[in-house]
């Protein structure tokens, strides 16, 4: 039976067992089968493709290639991996990542997260939104009508987070305690007065400095939790000043 032969660069490696890295992955050719086909069925999704080259030619995700070619598939850059046109990602989060939404929230990035969502709703979402779908599941980033998604490899939650500013390069991008990390809506300064009602008297004493979400009206204030979220901030933007 004809064989594919398949070198899988860079970070794809990593959707391999360590014995198998760095090595080509042979196939088995059965008849006409395009190379996103190929690829998943492989292990890869194709949101993480950015190049697929058949010698010295790009090879597209939709066309069949011949028996016996070698492919060569690359990932795709940072700047790849949301909509061209979009000055920085918007994210949709599948039902396992609540820690990680709410410290992309956090970090100022608009992230939609529902803890119980299927997959089908969550690609729809992410389609009509123009979001990036963050997930621990590979099978949901195969899903044909997803665009944008990326597979996120670790699984402590503030690891989590370092890693989509490392691999989606937006660090410079994020403007940390201007959403809700509940539910994503934006932050505005609120007087006092307008909040005092809602304000353990403690609080009341001695805070002046409020924030109300636009969305749910839950209030915010620099109390003494403030200083160990700063630095959890600042490591993940390794010491970039916040805003």
């Amino acid at each position: 039976m004809p064989h594919l032969c398949v070198r899988f660069h860079a970070e794809l490696q990593e959707f391999f067992p360590p014995q198998r890295r760095g090595r080509p992955v042979e196939m088995a050719f059965r008849g006409p089968q395009t190379a996103k086909h190929l690829l998943e069925a492989a292990g890869v999704p194709h949101v993480e493709i950015g190049a697929v080259r058949l010698g010295d030619a790009a090879f597209p995700l939709n066309a069949v290639p011949p028996a016996g070619a070698c492919l060569e598939v690359f990932p795709r850059t940072p700047r790849e991996r949301w909509p061209a046109d979009l000055p920085s990602p918007r994210f949709a989060l599948d039902g396992h990542l609540g820690r990680l939404a709410s410290y992309l929230r956090l970090l100022g990035f608009d992230t939609a997260y529902r803890n119980e969502v299927d997959d089908a709703d969550l690609v729809a979402q992410a389609v009509a939104e123009r979001r990036v779908v963050l997930t621990r599941d590979q099978d949901l980033l195969k899903r044909k009508a997803l665009t944008y998604g990326y597979w996120v490899r670790a699984t402590d939650p503030h690891a989590q987070a370092a890693e989509v500013l490392e691999r989606f390069a937006i660090a410079s991008l994020a403007r940390p305690f201007t959403r809700c990390p509940r539910c994503n809506g934006l932050l505005a300064p609120v007087p006092k007065a307008e909040v005092l009602a809602q304000l353990e008297p403690l609080t009341r004493r001695y805070y002046d400095e409020f924030y109300r979400c636009q969305t749910c009206s839950q209030v915010y204030w620099r109390g003494s939790h403030y200083e160990r979220i700063a630095a959890l901030v600042r490591r993940w933007l390794a010491d970039e000043p916040l805003t």
